[in-house]
C-alpha cells in the first residue's frame, strides 16, 4: 500500500520530526509512506473572509497538484467522521481489499482546506472536535496509520 500524506507547512518543531521519523521507520514494514509538504501562503493576522478563501484557495491548488487521480483522498476535517483505531484500521483494510492502494491524507493549513480539496475527497476524517496544530496532526496520524496496521495483522501494541 502506499500512503501519502500531504500537509501544509514546514514542520519545524524537532520534536515533532523525530516522533514522525521514528513512526515512518517503524511503517516500512507495512506500507509506502510519502510525507509532502506544501507551501503555505502568509498571512496577515486580520483577515477578511474574501482573503481566508483566497489564501485556502492557494493553498489548495498546491494540495490537489499532488494527488493522482487514481488516489483515494482521507481529509482531516474537524466535521469529519469520528473513528476508533479499530474502525481506522478496518477502513484502511477495507480500501486494500477493494483495490485501493494508494491513499493520501490531506492536513490543511491553519485556516483549514478549500472547497475544491473537500469536494475532492473521498472521505472526511475527524481525530477530535478540539482544534489541534495542523503540525502535531502529522504525528498524531502517522501513529495511528501505523497502530492500523498492527490491528489489522494481529500484532500486538500497546492500548
Amino acid at each position: 500500500m502506499q500512503i501519502t500524506i500531504i500537509s501544509v507547512g514546514k514542520l519545524k518543531e524537532k520534536y515533532l520530526k523525530l516522533g514522525i521519523e521514528e513512526y515512518t521507520k517503524r511503517l516500512r514494514t507495512y506500507a509506502n509512506l510519502n510525507l509532502i509538504e506544501v507551501p503555505d501562503e502568509k498571512a496577515p493576522e486580520n483577515l477578511s473572509p474574501a482573503q481566508m478563501e483566497d489564501i485556502k484557495n492557494k493553498e489548495g491548488e498546491r494540495i490537489l497538484a499532488k494527488i493522482a487521480a487514481d488516489t483515494h483522498v482521507i481529509t482531516l476535517e474537524i466535521k469529519g467522521k469520528q473513528l476508533s483505531s479499530e474502525q481506522l484500521a478496518k477502513e484502511l483494510d477495507q480500501l486494500a481489499t477493494h483495490g485501493k492502494s494508494k491513499i493520501a491524507f490531506v492536513i490543511g493549513g491553519s485556516l483549514g482546506l478549500s472547497g475544491s480539496v473537500l469536494q475532492r475527497s473521498n472521505f472526511a476524517l475527524s481525530f477530535s472536535k478540539m482544534t489541534l496544530p495542523h503540525q502535531l496532526m502529522r504525528l498524531v496520524l502517522v501513529e495511528q496509520v501505523y497502530r492500523s496496521f498492527r490491528i489489522n495483522r494481529r500484532e500486538p501494541y500497546h492500548k
